[in-house]
């Protein structure tokens, strides 16, 4: 996912996308610990990935609150 992508999203695509992921990690989180995981880089982009939205999504707030 890259930074372009997530700044062309409306509010609403961030939060659900940052539930799916989130979603998403708590699985593969239970994978690692159950032994099933196969691709442990996938962990490292879901985190990244989350981080990402939430970065966008928090200077997006902090625009409107100079805004205002």
């Amino acid at each position: 996912m890259k930074p372009v992508d997530v700044r062309a999203m409306t509010e609403d695509q961030l939060k659900d996308n940052i539930l799916k992921l989130k979603k998403e990690q708590f699985n593969l989180r239970f994978q690692a610990a159950t032994g099933q995981l196969e691709n442990t880089a996938r962990f490292t982009q879901v985190r990244r990935d989350i981080a990402r939205l939430r970065t966008i999504q928090s200077e997006r707030k902090s625009q409107q609150e100079q805004g205002s």
